[in-house]
């Protein structure tokens, strides 16, 4: 049977883009449907705006902490609305350079603009913005829609003007007052980059703690750094009710918002609301039903390839509700992708997934945590290495933080890791590199870092691993064979070397 396409990607976010890419990059004909801008949430309302007003908020908050380094603080005023032009240009320049469709179609990508909707399992209708109706078909079908931002049934919330992250970065007056609801990674970013703007912020959690899948001290540590930098955190808040301030006209400029939590006498007066509450799949109006594709309101069920229930139908990427992440957006594109048109066994490598929060300092993490490992019964030993030791953190001020890698004791296999502290993020890939390709604690040990660099504290913490092996009778052994004369040291718990 003859199709129009080898491969047809309905989305052109993060996955969409990429299994577009490898497609071509592989010799087949390929088709993306996008009924808006190609870039997706990472692009429009994600990863590269919150990075970009994130970093804007580290410059504000270094030069009133400017004395940190010798020098006098000079707080800066903050033009809000320069700043969000600034923001939206950024997005404007990674869109050009990376994700316009003059790029893809270079690539060899047919480019669709409009709403895809299955007809048959090989076949979609494009419904143009102007009504019109085109029929598309493809060998293989890449379902790649991904996901916007979840809302919580809080009675009243509909009712008040809430922000999410696909409005956040429209805004123009800063709000003096920010509610957040969600204790996740996008709520503390977005909580710690308005509070060092000038606002006062206060996040609300139904858990008990931020950062739920997180290391519990790390995070706890995280959490302290920003109350200290006056971001106000109110867990186990179940919200009642949220609605307009009645003291203030419906639609007139100044609207407040007040949240009622149960048990908290006080309510919580606002002067915008960042709903953070996680994110859903895009499942709805795509015609799941006539291709025969199973899914839920979790996401559309996959395999390890990425294959649905119709094994020429794969989806990736946030759409399948497994993990929200641009890399792995990315990774399960290229894993289905070469699945279907190489017929090779790749699976999607979710023991090595990581992950980072960009706060300052960073949160990160990379396969399994101490509490996991615990609960499987495995063996394993915790492998730490503080900022405060690490040289070019102390030159930086950024000395507070911490490598952890949970290893096996005697072969030093990483079973994962957790960063907390600058440069995080870029830490973690290295630990996950490791635990990919089985390099050990001494095979790490044993390489030269460049010093003095962030990635050291990697090595650092690789370096207790020798320190343990490390005993007093061996040293007296070592001694009586060379006649030696130092004293014999052993390892010490809790030492650091």
């Amino acid at each position: 049977m003859a199709y129009d396409y080898d491969v047809l990607v309905l989305g052109g976010g993060a996955a969409g883009l990429t299994a577009a890419g490898v497609a071509v990059n592989l010799g087949a004909s390929a088709a993306m449907v996008e009924h808006d801008r190609l870039g997706g949430d990472c692009t429009w309302t994600g990863c590269i705006p919150s990075k970009t007003l994130l970093k804007a908020a580290e410059v504000a908050h270094q030069a009133a902490s400017a004395s940190l380094y010798g020098l006098a603080d000079t707080p800066i005023p903050v033009d809000f609305s320069a700043l969000m032009r600034h923001v939206r240009g950024v997005r404007e320049h990674v869109y050009a350079d990376a994700d316009a469709p003059p790029i893809f179609e270079a690539m060899g990508v047919a480019v669709r603009h409009g709403r895809a909707r299955f007809v048959d399992a090989h076949s979609v209708e494009i419904e143009g913005e102007g009504g019109e109706v085109e029929r598309v078909s493809g060998r293989y079908v890449v379902i790649a829609t991904g996901g916007r931002p979840a809302v919580p049934p809080v009675p009243g919330l509909s009712g008040v003007p809430f922000l999410t992250t696909e409005t956040l970065f429209e805004i123009e007056d800063q709000p003096a007052r920010l509610g957040v609801l969600g204790g996740g990674p996008i709520g503390v970013e977005m909580a710690q980059a308005f509070r060092r703007l000038g606002s006062e912020v206060t996040v609300l959690d139904r858990g008990p703690r931020i950062l739920g899948k997180d290391d519990p001290d790390l995070a706890g540590y995280l959490q302290e750094q920003l109350e200290g930098e006056g971001v106000r955190f109110l867990f186990g808040a179940e919200v009642e009710r949220v609605e307009r301030d009645p003291s203030i006209g419906s639609g007139q400029a100044g609207d407040r918002i007040v949240i009622a939590v149960k048990g908290v006498s006080d309510r919580i007066v606002v002067d915008a609301l960042l709903v953070a509450a996680g994110r859903r799949p895009n499942v709805e109006g795509l015609g799941l039903d006539a291709a025969g594709v199973v899914y839920t309101p979790k996401g559309v069920t996959v395999d390890a390839h990425g294959r649905t229930s119709v094994k020429h139908v794969y989806a990736v990427g946030d759409v399948t509700g497994q993990f929200a992440f641009t890399h792995m957006s990315e990774h399960t594109a290229k894993v289905a992708v070469t699945h279907a048109l190489l017929r090779l066994p790749m699976k999607v490598d979710a023991a090595h997934l990581p992950w980072v929060t960009y706060t300052d300092p960073e949160l990160a993490h990379v396969g399994a945590t101490a509490a996991s490992l615990e609960e499987a019964g495995t063996a394993f030993e915790t492998y730490r290495f503080p900022y405060d030791r690490l040289d070019r953190a102390i030159t930086e001020g950024a000395a507070v933080g911490e490598v952890r890698v949970y290893a096996t004791t005697w072969r030093g296999k990483v079973l994962g890791a957790t960063v907390l502290g600058s440069r995080a993020g870029e830490l973690i890939g290295e630990l996950a590199l490791a635990m990919r390709h089985g390099i050990s604690l001494r095979q790490i040990s044993d390489t030269i870092h460049p010093y003095p660099t962030y990635g050291l504290g990697v090595r650092r913490a690789a370096d207790q691993w020798y320190a343990r092996r490390q005993s007093a009778r061996l040293t007296r052994l070592v001694q009586r064979v060379f006649g030696y004369r130092g004293p014999a040291h052993g390892h010490k718990p809790g030492r650091i070397v």
